[in-house]
Formats: structure tokens, C-alpha cells, sequence
């Protein structure tokens, strides 16, 4: 990703928060790097390089700020709408796929690509290749961990992917310049440390972010036994492995992250957790640069201007999209929350139901028809060959292919399920009856033209025109 010094510059003097994570400030007077929002003093522009990403200041041998915490930003970058392979690259590493033991080999195998391409594209894009990338961003989660928590270091380690302790300390030390115990000891956050069975962490995004419409989306739908949704939070139940993860999410506007308490599950699993809430907040998205794009459109340019903080509601699971879609089909959205009420009921969990959950439960008596139980039943089957490493096209035919799910379906489960920013519920009932209210032409091909011009942002733009019948 190309920066320019000057651009960059002036976002660091103003600590503009719209800025923060899109690129970091290495500083050759002190030797370390920051981001954009740090408090410090602005150094002067001839002691400034900036870089695409945290693992490119720390290959050129600068040592995050422990003021403004460089682990701490938000992430995805500018580009994300518009490279979709360094897109699913960076979702795998997050979910471990090099982690220690795992190859950067079955990595490309899993995206179809050659290692040799994809490490030419995370160098253009992010300055760093694949493994500096994954090394980076568990060295910084452990970071964050040894910070906001009171878990051993050992179980850090674990936790951010290191199978033993010593490699844990020695990439630590030469990654950061000093010990992992060094950074409890400085860190003031841990002052306010947590009992080991319970944490708190905190998620920085980039404003505006609309929290009161998420928390309404998300209310709007809620299964009374998985989640609930009062006026200041969010509160849901999720499984993990054999334990049941509960999460508690608060709004900081002032600091512009959003604050989570963590009960019930041992530190192993606060990453996943850390990128489930990252994606069910849609916390990585670049409002700067997707209201940009979206107001060139002389239909989205006001519904922009009243919600500039819109983000795309994701998934705690994919699979529990997928159930909602198919459950939703033609029916309300009210009456799509009372079935799913009646299947989670059924199955007797406080977490949503499981693939195998759903193969096995009898779903007769539920509200539910042959047809539509049956395609459930197939899904579920499915479920776990269903991915998007090989690309939409492949997933949309790989869904489309089950019985019971159409176009629409598959659609709506790719953009909230798998995070798809350009993607959007094709002849969704509800965005031609917006673009109607709107005065516009709501025809097929009307339709696809409308949304083709929102390219790479279309679902951002389909959540505008909901927007606009509530």
C-alpha cells in the first residue's frame, strides 16, 4: 500500500482517529513506533517514516510505544474491499493457520495461490511477508494479554499460538527488546488486574461508529437464551470447545473502543473470542474511506451523512447465519426470531444449536415446513466443507448447490457470515421496497446496476437502504 509522507503527516499532528491502524509512524530520533492517536509530542516530519503495517515498522527495527500501544489498533487496511486473497490470508492467521507447527505451504494450498505470489502480494500490500504478518499479530495479542490481564505468561504464550514457553520469550525479546515480564511491570492497565477465570479487554475502532444501531439490529433478533440487549450493552453465551464463553459488551465513545468482559473460559481461548467480537462489530471497518466512495452515489449521499458510523453486523458463528437465513426465508423478521426462539428451545442449549445440534434434533412442531427442515438438515451436513479461502464465486455455488437455498440466501450468509464487503442479498424484498421509498427504478437489472456502482462497498450500501425503512 503506497503512503504519502505528507498525508500521513498531517493525520499524525491532527491525531486523527479516522487514521488509526491504516498506517503506523516510525520515529528515528527515539527509535520506536506509534500510531496516529499517540498523546506523545508530534515528532518533526524528517524524523517520520510511515509504514503499512505494525510488522513492517518492527522489520525495520522500531519497538512499539508503550503510551499509545501499537497492539491495540484497529486493523484491515485500505485495500481490504478490493484484495480478496491477502483479505483471506489475513482471516486464516488470525484463526492460526501459522501458528507453530502449521506451514506456510498448506496456508496457500488452502487459498489456491503459490507461495511465492501471496508473498509478493503481503510485501506490496503490508510491507511484511505471510510469516512476519502471523508472528506480528500473536506477539502483539500476547502483548495486549500481558497488559489487560493476569494470566500467567505461560498461558499467553499458549494462547497466542507458541507450543513452548522459551520460543515464546526469545521472539518476544527480539521482536520488543525486552522480556514479556517487562511489559507486565510497565504496564498500567494491569493494575486493575482480573481473576483468572475472568477478563477484560478492550477494542479500538475507527469513528464514527453507529453502537446504537448495531445494539438495535442485534435486538431486533435477539434469542432470548443466547443474548440479550439492554440500553447500555450486549450480552451473549457463546460454546467454546467444552467450555461456554459469556461476553458482556460495553461502548467507550470517549476512548472509541468498546470494552468486553469475558467469563467462563480459560485464556486459550480469548483469541478466537477476540475475533469473533472484532467481526460481530465489524470494528476493522474504515468508515473515512467507505463513506468516500458510497457519497459519490447521489442516492446513498445523505443516508450516508445521517449514519457515517453504519457498520455491517457479522457473525459470532457462521453456521447460526446460515440457520437464520434459511429460517428467514419470506418470512419476518419477527417471525424468523420466534422459530429460531422454538430451535433453540428445542435443542435445550444456552448456546445457539451445533451443526451436529441441528443434524440430530427432531425440528417437527417448530413453525418450521418439510421443505425448509430438510434443507437444515442438508446444511448442516455441509456445513463444515463450506468456506471462503477459495473464493465467493466457489462459495456461492457451494451453497446454491443445497437444496433450499436460492441466490438471496446464499448471499446474505456470505456478507454476514464470512464478512464479504462487496457483497449483498440479491433481490432482497426490502431493498427494492428502499430504493422505491427512494424514488428510484427497483427492477432486476435496475437493481444490479445500482449496486454495481457501490463496488467494493455493496453491502455497506444495502445496510444504508434498510436503514431507510425503519
Amino acid at each position: 500500500m503506497k503512503l504519502e509522507h505528507d498525508i500521513c503527516y498531517q493525520a499524525l499532528k491532527s491525531r486523527d482517529a479516522r487514521f488509526d491502524g491504516r498506517f503506523f509512524t516510525g520515529v528515528s530520533s527515539t527509535g520506536i513506533f506509534c500510531r496516529p492517536v499517540c498523546p506523545a509530542s508530534t515528532p518533526k516530519p524528517e524524523n517520520c517514516t510511515f509504514f503499512a503495517s505494525a510488522s513492517a515498522a518492527l522489520q525495520a527495527g522500531f519497538r512499539p510505544c508503550l503510551r499509545c500501544r501499537p497492539e491495540s489498533a484497529p486493523a484491515s487496511p485500505a485495500w481490504i474491499g478490493t484484495e480478496a486473497t491477502v483479505k483471506r490470508a489475513l482471516s486464516l492467521i488470525e484463526d492460526g493457520a501459522l501458528d507453530d507447527g502449521q506451514s506456510l505451504e498448506s496456508l496457500c494450498n488452502r487459498l489456491g495461490v503459490g507461495e511465492r505470489h501471496l508473498r509478493r502480494l503481503f510485501q506490496t500490500h503490508l510491507g511484511a511477508s505471510p510469516k512476519q504478518i502471523a508472528l506480528t499479530r500473536r506477539l502483539m495479542f500476547a502483548k495486549k494479554l500481558l497488559a489487560q490481564t493476569d494470566a500467567s505468561v505461560m498461558d499467553i504464550a499458549l494462547a497466542a499460538g507458541f507450543n513452548s514457553l522459551r520460543r515464546f520469550n526469545d521472539a518476544y525479546k527480539k521482536t520488543f527488546d525486552f522480556a514479556p515480564s517487562f511489559e507486565r511491570k510497565k504496564s498500567k492497565e494491569n493494575e486493575k488486574a482480573n481473576p483468572c477465570d475472568s477478563f477484560t479487554l478492550h477494542f479500538n475502532y475507527r469513528p464514527p461508529f453507529d453502537w446504537a444501531g448495531l445494539l438495535a439490529f442485534f435486538e431486533s433478533r435477539a434469542i432470548d437464551a443466547v443474548e440479550q440487549v439492554t440500553e447500555n450493552g450486549y450480552l451473549r453465551r457463546i460454546a467454546m470447545e467444552e467450555q461456554i464463553a459469556t461476553v458482556r459488551i460495553t461502548h467507550d465513545d470517549q476512548r472509541n473502543r468498546l470494552k468486553a468482559h469475558i467469563s467462563g473460559v480459560d485464556v486459550q481461548h480469548l483469541r478466537p473470542l477476540s475475533q469473533k467480537i472484532r467481526r460481530v462489530f465489524d470494528l476493522d471497518a474504515d468508515p473515512a474511506i467507505i463513506n468516500t466512495d458510497l457519497s459519490r452515489h447521489d442516492v446513498l449521499r445523505d443516508l450516508v451523512r445521517t449514519t457515517p458510523g453504519l457498520r455491517v453486523p457479522g457473525a459470532w458463528d457462521g453456521f447460526e447465519i446460515a440457520v437464520r437465513a434459511v429460517i428467514g426465508q419470506q418470512i419476518s423478521v419477527k417471525g424468523a426470531r420466534t422459530i429460531c426462539n422454538r430451535v433453540v428451545e428445542r435443542v435445550g442449549k444456552t448456546v445457539f444449536p451445533t451443526p451436529l445440534d441441528i443434524e440430530t434434533t427432531d425440528l417437527d412442531g417448530l413453525g418450521l415446513t418439510g421443505r425448509r427442515i430438510t434443507t437444515l438438515k442438508k446444511l448442516a451436513a455441509s456445513w463444515p466443507a463450506l468456506d471462503c479461502t477459495k473464493g465467493v464465486e466457489r462459495l456461492l455455488k457451494d451453497l446454491c448447490d443445497l437444496p433450499g437455498i436460492g441466490p438471496w440466501t446464499a448471499h446474505y450468509i456470505i456478507m454476514r457470515a464470512f464478512g464479504e464487503p462487496d457483497i449483498y442479498p440479491v433481490a432482497d424484498l426490502g431493498l427494492v421496497r428502499a430504493l422505491e421509498k427512494l424514488d428510484q427504478p427497483a427492477g432486476k437489472k435496475d437493481m444490479e446496476q445500482f449496486f454495481d456502482n457501490l463496488r467494493p462497498w455493496r453491502a455497506y450500501g444495502a445496510l444504508h437502504l434498510w436503514k431507510v425503512l425503519t
